[in-house]
């Protein structure tokens, strides 16, 4: 049997953020924990076939976010919202996924990230719906979902959007809302970046790195970065073999036994940190002191 609660919107554990809006779902379907501890809470979303900058932007402006003690929400579709979520768990931050199906392990779409769906909740995190389970991933049910990425969270980041994405109506739904909207710039003749790049041009927030947003929230990056920068035991492992020697990122897989995706992002917090340099085809050198 999974443990699936419901939370209706007069209880005092329904997200004060989504009750405000026009159209707040009555019933929340939920796994996991939906107390939100006060932090500051952003939405991260973007197109399902990102590039690798749209990628690497996600990690860079995410692992900080989440160090600094964010919440972050998304769609768990594939592409921009899995890689956030997956960043978020890397930094052991709280993040939300909100689902356009019913948050049975059978409903879960796509079902290649019911794994991850296990580990948000493991996290401390929680995957929401307002659809009951059993409900399968009809094509109306995204859009409508979106209101809800944007309603319980305090502003929305766009990473990368075609002309028409879902995360464009995320955007849509959070202007409608009174948020703030955030969108990564990128090339005009990439066709990821033409939402991004409209969005920018109709008033929302350019940002290129994660100080960018906390100056929005208040915060100071300054102090930020101070808290940030704790070294994780992957990167104390990638830094222990890096002594002495410059190492191809293939090499460093393959000595840690760390997975190409987690040592990417420890690589690039390393590097952000000025803790190692890249040498020029992924060779990675710690710098000196």
């Amino acid at each position: 049997m999974e443990d699936i609660n419901t939370i209706d919107i007069n209880n005092p554990l329904y997200p004060q953020l989504l009750k405000e809006i026009i159209d707040p779902p009555r019933v929340l379907y939920y796994k996991g924990n939906l107390d939100f501890n006060n932090a500051p809470i952003i939405a991260v979303v973007g197109t399902r076939r990102c590039s690798d900058y749209g990628k690497q932007a996600t990690i860079e402006i995410v692992f900080k976010l989440a160090q600094a003690g964010f919440t972050i929400v998304s769609g768990m579709a594939k592409g921009i919202d899995t890689i956030a979520h997956q960043t978020a768990l890397d930094y052991n931050s709280k993040t939300i996924a909100v689902l356009g199906t019913g948050i049975d392990d059978k409903s879960i779409y796509p079902q290649e990230n019911l794994g991850l769906s296990k580990k948000i909740i493991e996290n401390n995190g929680a995957i929401i719906s307002e659809y009951s389970p059993g409900t399968t991933g009809y094509k109306s049910n995204f859009p409508k979902r979106n209101r809800i990425i944007s309603g319980i969270s305090q502003a929305v980041l766009v990473i990368e959007a075609k002309e028409k994405s879902g995360a464009l109506i995320t955007a849509r739904h959070a202007i409608r809302q009174k948020k703030t909207v955030f969108a990564l710039p990128g090339s005009i003749y990439s066709p990821n970046s033409k939402g991004c790049n409209q969005l920018i041009k109709n008033g929302a927030k350019l940002i290129n790195r994660a100080e960018d947003i906390f100056k929005e929230f208040g915060l100071n990056p300054k102090i930020i970065s101070q808290k940030i920068r704790n070294i994780t035991p992957e990167e104390k492992l990638i830094l222990d073999i890096l002594k002495n020697q410059a190492l191809h990122i293939n090499k460093i897989i393959e000595s840690t036994k760390i997975s190409p995706a987690k040592t990417n992002s420890c690589l690039i917090n390393l590097e952000m940190a000025g803790i190692i340099k890249n040498l020029g085809n992924n060779t990675f050198i710690i710098k000196n002191k």
